[in-house]
Order: C-alpha cells, then sequence, then structure tokens
C-alpha cells in the first residue's frame, strides 16, 4: 500500500504535528505513555473513548526533532475477523465442500465497533500513525488492520511501525527515535493462513460434527446441541502425536530379560558393577554365562580411566524452552505459562515472551541486567559474584542456532524482589527467568568422573563415580542437579572376591504416555504452530475432549480423538501427520485445490472414522452402543466382548448373516495367555451376534478391561471391577448349544464331556512321547536336558511361548510340584530370602552370596569335588 506524508520529519517546522498511536492492549499504551511523557511540558492526560476499555492518553513528545502532540490509544488483539459470506455461515446453508471456493471476507465485527469508531474519530484530526503492536507476524497482521480502518478515515496519514522487545523505558525511548515502515509481507502471510485455516477447519468441522454426532452417542461434559466436533490443520497433527504415543504404550508387550550384578564392599564405600553386555532376552544363554562366572568368580581390575566432564549451561531462553521448563519444573500448561509470562511483560519485569531467539545480540548489555538483580535476598549474592573478575565466573553465553530478527531472547528487564499483587506462579516464572539468565553467562559445572572395567571369568562389567569440583551454574540454576557418587580406589590389575554375584531379571518398559514438554518437542520438530500458538493447539485438544490429562501431567486420547485419528489415517491426504501441512505451504491455490473433492467422496472418507468409533467404543469399554448406519437411519445393539482382547481392527468385509447391515467385521487378537489352548489368537469376527467363537470367549474369559486403568478417564460408566462384569456376564450370556442359562457351553448337559477327551489325549499323547502342555499357556511344553552343576543331565520340561517361565522336572511328573523360574530369579536376587551365611575359607569375601542359575544356594562347596571349604576355581582337582 502507499502511504502518505513521505520522509521521517514529516513536519512543519517548529510547529507540532498531531499522531495517533495505536498499542495491542490498554495496558501496553499506557504503559508507553508513562514513559514517553516523562519530563514533558504538560504531563499526561486521560480520556474516554468510544471504548470504556480503551482509554486516551495525551502527552507532548519530540521525534527526531520534531515536536509531536501524542494520542495514544488501543485495540484488544486483532480489530477484525476473517468469516465467510452472511449465506454461507449458517451450519446446514450449504454443503461443507462448497466451503473450499465460498467467498471470505475481513471486517469489524460488532463487538469492536466501538474501537473502531475511536480510531477513526482520531485519525481524521492526525497526520501520524504510529503502530505499537507486538513485534511478530501476528502483531504486523493487526497492525494493518489498524492501518485499514484509520486510513479509510484519513488517505493522508504518514504510517510509522515502533520496534520494541521490552517495556522498559530505555527500550520505548530507542524505539520512537528510529521508527521504521510495516511490513506488508508479513501480514500477508497472516492473512493466507487464517484463510487456509478457516476453509479446511470449517468445512471438516461442520461435516464431522453433524455426521458423528448423528451416527453416535457421544458422552462428552456438554450439550449436544452445543457439541462441536473441531478439526484444525495444526490441531490433528498436534493430536496425533498423542494417539502415536499412546498406541505405543498400549501396544507394548513385556519381555523378561535377565543381567548379571555384581557388587563389592570395601571400607572406602560399595562399587555397583554392571554388565557390559547389558542383558539376555534368552535364560539359557543369561544362565550358561552365569554359571560361567560363578565358577571363575575372581575379579580382575582391567582398566581404570579418570577424565574432567563439563555439564554446560542452557541455551538463552526461547518460548518454546520457557514453555517446556515451565512445565518440567512447575507442572504449568503451556497456556497458563503464557498467560503469566504475558503478565510479567505487559508490567515491565521481562522481555516480550513470545520468541524464537536462542541467541544475545553482540549489542545487549548483559552486565548491566546482572547487575540489576545483586540486590535480590535469594541470587544477589551470585550476582555479586558474576561481576566480580576475581571469581572467575563470567563466561559469554552460548548461541542457539534460532533467531527470529524481531525479538531477543527472554531475559528479565526490571528487578523484583517480589510484588505483593503476583501469584505463586508469577514468582515461580520471574524466578525461572532470572536463574536461567544469570545461568546463560555463568561457567558450566566441572566434575572428575572415573570409570572401572573389570573381569569375571572373561565377561566385562564397569561402574564409574563421579566427584563434583565446581558447581558453578548449577549454584544459580537449582532446577537441575549433577549428582555424584564415590567409588572405592582401584589398581589396575587388582584382584578380589566379589560381594554379591547375582542373576537378576527385569522387564522391558513401554515408552511413557507424552508429557507437555515432549509434545512441544514433536511439534516443534515438525514444524507445527509458532511459538505464539503451540500452546493454544494442546489446549484445544482438552477442551474439545479429544484427550485427556492424567494425574501425572500425561496426554491421553479419548475414545473420541482416537476414534477421529484412526479414521483420518485412512485418509488420503493424512490429516493427522505434520507431513500434511508441508506440500501446501506455500500458496492458498495449493491448499484449497487437492481438497475440493466430491461430497460422496467426503462421506466416504468420514466411513472410515465411524469405522474407527465402532472399534474403539468397543476395545475400550468392552461395551458399546454402536449405531450402525443404513443410509442415514440407525438402530442401537449393546455388544459385550471378551476382555481378553488385545487388538481389533475394523474391516470391510461384510457380515452376511446378521441384519440390518452392513455389519462390518473385525479382525481380533487375543492374549494367548487368557485363552484356552485350543482357541486360535488371531479371529475375524462379528459383532452382529452371530459369532459362536466370541460367545464362547465371553463364557470362559469373561468381559471388561484387562485392568482398572485401561478404562480410566474413558467414559464415567466403567467402574466396575472385572470379577463383577465377569460374573455378571456369565449370569446373562446363554449355553451356545441348548440356548438356556445356569452353566456355560463347556459343560452342557446334551454335549459330550470335550474336556476329559483332552486330559486323555494331553497325557497319552501319540506314538508313546512323553509331553505336557503348559499349564499357564496352553502351549506345548519342550524337553530339555539341565546343565547346572547340581542337575547335570536331569531333564526337564519348559514352555516355548516368549515370556512364560512355567517348567518341570520330567522325573517329579508322577507327583512333584512344577515351579516358576520368576520365583527362583527372585530368589537368586534377594539375598534376605536365602537366610545368613557367614565368613567361608578358601579366600571367600566376607559375606559373599552367590545363587545358581535354576536359584539353588551355593554355600560355598566346590562344583569339581563337593568340598565346602574352598571354590571350583582353586579347586586341588582341578583339570583332572
Amino acid at each position: 500500500m502507499a502511504y502518505g506524508g513521505g520522509g521521517g520529519g514529516g513536519g512543519s517546522g517548529g510547529r507540532a504535528i498531531r499522531v495517533l498511536n495505536v498499542a495491542e492492549k490498554p495496558s501496553v499504551a499506557k504503559a508507553v505513555s508513562g514513559f514517553l511523557s516523562k519530563n514533558q511540558q504538560g504531563g499526561l492526560r486521560v480520556r474516554d473513548g468510544r471504548s470504556r476499555y480503551n482509554k486516551i492518553f495525551e502527552f507532548n513528545h519530540t521525534v527526531n526533532g520534531q515536536p509531536c502532540h501524542m494520542s495514544f490509544t488501543s485495540v484488544t488483539g486483532h480489530l477484525m475477523e476473517l468469516d465467510f459470506d452472511d449465506r454461507f455461515r449458517r451450519w446446514h446453508s450449504c454443503d461443507p465442500v462448497d466451503l473450499y471456493r465460498a467467498p471470505v471476507r475481513k471486517f469489524v465485527p460488532e463487538d469492536k465497533s466501538d474501537i473502531r469508531r475511536t480510531l477513526e474519530e482520531e485519525a481524521r484530526k492526525c497526520q501520524w500513525l504510529i503502530l505499537w503492536l507486538d513485534c511478530d507476524r501476528e502483531g504486523e497482521n493487526i497492525a494493518f488492520e489498524v492501518i485499514e480502518v484509520c486510513t479509510q478515515a484519513n488517505r493522508n496519514l504518514n504510517v510509522w511501525r515502533a520496534r520494541f522487545s521490552a517495556l522498559i523505558e530505555r527500550e520505548i525511548q530507542n524505539s520512537v527515535q528510529n521508527l521504521v515502515r510495516p511490513n506488508q509481507l508479513f501480514a500477508d502471510a497472516v492473512d493466507l493462513r487464517q484463510e487456509i485455516d478457516l476453509r479446511i477447519g470449517a468445512s471438516f468441522t461442520r461435516f464431522q460434527t453433524m455426521f458423528l454426532r448423528d451416527a453416535f452417542m457421544i458422552n462428552l461434559a456438554t450439550d449436544d446441541r452445543n457439541l462441536v466436533i473441531s478439526y484444525g490443520p495444526c490441531q490433528f497433527p498436534t493430536l496425533g502425536f498423542v494417539v502415536e504415543r499412546y498406541w505405543e504404550n498400549q501396544s507394548h508387550e513385556a519381555e523378561e530379560f535377565w543381567t548379571i550384578n555384581c557388587t563389592h564392599n570395601t571400607d572406602e564405600g560399595t562399587a555397583n558393577f554392571k554388565w557390559m553386555r547389558g542383558h539376555f532376552f534368552d535364560y539359557t544363554c543369561a544362565a550358561i554365562v552365569y554359571e560361567m562366572c560363578i565358577q571363575e568368580p575372581t575379579v580382575t581390575v582391567t582398566e581404570i580411566k579418570e577424565q574432567e566432564k563439563l555439564k554446560y549451561p542452557p541455551l538463552p531462553l526461547s518460548t518454546l524452552e520457557l514453555e517446556k521448563r515451565a512445565s518440567r519444573f512447575f507442572h504449568m500448561s503451556p497456556a497458563h505459562t503464557m498467560k503469566v509470562a504475558e503478565d510479567l511483560y505487559q508490567a515491565g519485569f521481562i522481555s516480550y515472551p513470545r520468541t524464537e531467539t536462542d541467541r544475545f545480540s553482540e549489542k545487549t548489555d548483559l552486565r548491566a541486567i546482572v547487575f540489576e538483580q545483586q540486590g535480590h535476598p535469594l541470587w544477589g549474592s551470585y550476582a555479586q559474584l558474576l561481576l566480580n573478575p576475581e571469581a572467575g565466573l563470567w563466561r559469554n553465553p552460548s548461541s542457539g542456532r534460532h533467531d527470529d530478527k524481531a525479538h531477543p531472547p527472554i531475559h528479565p528487564t526490571r528487578f523484583s524482589p517480589g510484588e505483593s499483587g503476583w501469584s505463586r506462579d508469577h514468582h515461580r516464572l520471574y524466578e525461572l527467568v532470572v536463574r536461567h539468565f544469570l545461568a546463560c553467562v555463568s561457567q558450566p559445572a566441572k566434575a572428575a568422573e572415573t570409570s572401572v572395567e573389570i573381569d569375571i571369568a572373561g565377561e566385562a562389567f564397569s561402574s564409574s563415580g563421579r566427584v563434583i569440583h565446581a558447581k558453578n551454574y548449577l549454584d544459580v540454576y537449582t532446577f537441575e542437579s549433577w549428582g555424584g557418587s564415590m567409588i572405592p580406589t582401584y589398581t589396575l590389575g587388582q584382584q578380589f572376591m566379589p560381594t554379591t554375584l547375582t542373576l537378576d531379571s527385569g522387564v522391558t518398559r513401554p515408552p511413557p504416555l507424552l508429557s507437555e514438554a515432549d509434545l512441544l518437542t514433536c511439534m516443534d520438530k515438525a514444524g507445527i504452530g509458532t511459538d505464539a500458538t503451540m500452546h493454544e493447539h494442546i489446549q484445544k485438544l482438552l477442551d474439545r475432549h479429544y484427550a485427556i490429562k492424567t494425574p501425572d501431567i500425561r496426554f491421553s486420547p479419548t475414545n473420541l480423538g482416537e476414534a477421529l485419528v484412526m479414521g483420518y489415517d485412512d485418509m488420503g491426504p493424512e490429516q493427522t501427520k505434520e507431513s500434511s501441512l508441508k506440500p501446501w505451504q506455500y500458496s492458498l491455490r495449493g491448499q484449497i485445490d487437492p481438497m475440493t473433492i466430491s461430497t460422496i467422496q467426503v462421506e466416504m472418507l468420514f466411513a472410515n472414522a465411524v469405522f474407527a468409533m465402532n472399534q474403539i467404543w468397543c476395545l475400550s469399554k468392552n461395551r458399546m452402543d454402536i449405531s450402525w448406519l443404513d443410509a442415514w437411519d440407525s438402530h442401537r445393539n449393546v455388544v459385550w466382548l471378551p476382555g481378553s482382547i488385545s487388538q481389533a481392527a475394523v474391516t470391510h468385509d461384510i457380515c452376511g448373516i446378521c441384519t440390518p447391515g452392513p455389519v462390518f467385521k473385525i479382525q481380533f487378537k487375543f492374549r494367548r495367555l487368557e485363552i484356552p489352548p485350543n482357541y486360535n489368537v488371531d479371529h475375524l469376527g462379528c459383532i452382529g451376534g452371530c459369532d459362536d467363537t466370541l460367545r464362547q470367549l465371553v463364557e470362559i474369559c469373561g468381559t471388561g478391561a484387562r485392568t482398572a486403568s485401561s478404562v480410566s478417564g474413558r467414559g464415567q460408566g466403567a467402574t466396575s471391577s472385572n470379577s463383577a462384569q465377569r460374573s455378571s456376564s456369565r449370569g446373562r450370556m446363554a449355553c451356545v448349544y441348548c440356548r438356556q442359562t445356569g452353566h456355560s457351553s463347556d459343560f452342557c448337559p446334551s454335549q459330550p464331556s470335550r474336556s476329559h477327551t483332552a486330559r486323555n489325549q494331553e497325557t497319552n499323547p501319540p506314538n508313546g512321547e512323553s509331553s505336557i502342555h503348559c499349564n499357564s499357556c496352553g502351549e506345548p511344553c519342550v524337553l530339555r536336558t539341565a546343565n547346572t552343576a547340581t542337575n547335570r543331565g536331569r531333564k526337564f520340561f519348559s514352555c516355548q511361548s516368549q515370556g512364560c517361565n512355567f517348567f518341570i522336572w520330567e522325573d517329579s511328573m508322577n507327583g512333584a510340584s512344577s515351579v516358576s523360574r520368576a520365583n527362583a530369579r527372585s530368589f537368586a536376587s534377594n539375598p534376605s530370602r536365602r537366610g545368613g551365611r557367614g565368613s567361608r575359607t578358601g579366600g571367600r569375601a566376607s559375606g559373599a552370596a552367590f545363587v545358581s542359575a535354576t536359584g539353588e544356594p551355593i554355600s560355598g562347596r566346590c562344583f569339581n569335588c563337593g568340598d565346602p571349604s574352598h571354590f571350583a576355581n582353586v579347586c586341588p582337582n582341578r583339570g583332572r
């Protein structure tokens, strides 16, 4: 656009010109007016505008030698809204697909008409317009909204832009003397994003809300008439991260592993040595290696390393890091963090809180910022040390890779020992900003780290210790720690006997659900949102009931959120993936054209969401109200599913028996340990009522979630225990043979006994072979031969299933009880269960405790000759 007036002088000699100044918020207008009116003739005067919330401040000032009479008012965020023409604004006025081509307009809404009238009236009396909006793209867009209103009233305005990063006097005074022109390209970029979000968001929001609300009874804490199932190009990729991590967490199958641990006690302390192989998933392999170590338990020190370690202070503080650290340290949500930071900024205590920059300019006077903090009762003494050259604590801050060219990193701009009107979060966030800045200009923490490697029977183990020499920045950055631990002193080649040597078991753990800091990191890597909008996208997931926060402040999807992601994952553009944002980011036409598809195509795409919602309600509640769609009519069924289901996926196969249709079949996967051995873990079934297998498994396994936690937070009705659900379901279900209640299908009087036949087959296998089935999971067991010292050559059966610990000795089949290796390993890893043993002869360390791979105690006897007075490695009969 063309600006009137020409250059920065623009005035007429010594005569004062009238200048209209506009800020983004009333508080900013008041603060800037206070700074600029200082020591000015006539002082500061205040009068009302058309809006009672947006006052007009008047004062005199000189800009680059030009006397000016300043009128300073404000808007309240965006002055205009973007929306469709009136005939497209009602939800049922058009097909949602038509919104991709419907005309849009930008206008001042009725609730901001008073602000518009104030701007128009003041603009008619002025020659200059100075814009004091926030210095980011959003602020630039608001600036051009103000320009449009003001220039319609006065086309001869000379338009200027004031750029500042903190509401402090030196920053404001410098800004008013260095005015620039507003940036049209920044504003256009925001207009483009707004139109893309409006067209895509409105069309999909209308379609999925009307379609899914009519198809399902969605139980949310809101009036059904006001229920909105919204869609957004940034909102859904964010939800996709939450759901994908949830799926990873839920699909994880714990796998047992084994590791060897060694400890050594001395007068200087205890060293814990870790097996450098890490762990084995094969128990037999781990047991063999462990037996080797038991037979040759002498420890030899093979390597000692000593080196200096540094822990560096954090980079200068960006918005993203502020949100992540406030969440991690104080459990503050990103939305709340930005609200508190905005309060501190408007009051002049910190710099502008929306910045991507993580590097300070060479022009920034860092020492002056530190100097202001010397009087604080908590960190004032540290600030004094920083400024003391003899202390050697100062270090120029590291520079990150981000610089938005608009604002510096977040830093304190005004000293405060704590204001009386601050909340607890205001105190904590101000403290975080100050301590973070002081840490940035400090030396890294220094420590000496010692690592020791040892050898036991050819197996390598290691232990390390750390001694902190100088905490440096950690003295002020109390949110982080760097623990130190001492280990005894060792010499190269030293030999000793371990205090304990145990074979311990553990299980793999699923990846945790995403925390707020994790989710922000995912969004940042994928380029979703900006530093100013990321927290809004996260909050929208909670507001729309797409996700909830767990008690440990992590995100878990609701049934609705999970179903929507599953439905959209089947759509062409992959709307829940961050990649969906990339191809169309350069132009509006690139965004709109691929989305202008026919109504029939869109309806087919949304059918995927219906399938997904069927699936999620089935799995998470094991009871759901299903709406089977016949054209646009529906009826309701109550379906109970077995509690042993681990996975399910709705297919496009249609059941040929159940009516009214279509009723789509579901591919189920059951947990092997929870179903009888004669049932397959994979089953393509129908929940329309015709599937005998599902009904039988309901009788056998009961219904309900596997654990109470798996249904917590997903509907208020899932509160009964599993046992109650199972018992109640058995009482209701009829036998599949005689259709009578009171007994299960396995014990129907009208059917021959199958359990007796199964037992005969189990105890009398074909070909006379000795064979049994696992009594835990039903899988056939394998005959193996033990290779331990006390049981060498003895045969036993063990289960082949991964993660199952069942085994039984062959010679005890006729009466001896079976044991579980889990119990043996628990015995091995818990010395307190083995009873006390005093000192042993033969060079054994005092209090040493050894166990065999099968959990049997080793009471100091030799494996070669059985003599309890020595170990096998010093046996006089060794090698015979």
